[in-house]
């Protein structure tokens, strides 16, 4: 059974990662807790464009830095 974690999860993978799992494991424990999601086509589209929309968002944030340093870098 292939599934998407949501989260990192010990001796399985990290958050974002697509793991194979026993089907009983993934079934009975992770889906329920809301830790994983099935690895439908539609789930691995959407969790492409919200990595994608994170790395737009993180690129932002550190240009924004980057430019706030350059200010901080002329005052005394």
């Amino acid at each position: 059974m292939e599934i998407i974690l949501k989260k990192d999860v010990q001796n399985v993978g990290f958050k974002d990662d697509v793991v194979s799992v026993k089907a009983g494991y993934g079934r009975n424990f992770l889906i329920p807790q809301g830790v994983a999601v099935l690895a439908t086509e539609s789930n691995k589209k959407m969790q492409a464009e919200e990595i994608k929309q994170s790395s737009f968002k993180e690129q932002k944030l550190r240009n924004e830095a980057t430019a706030m340093a350059a200010k901080f870098a002329d005052v005394t």
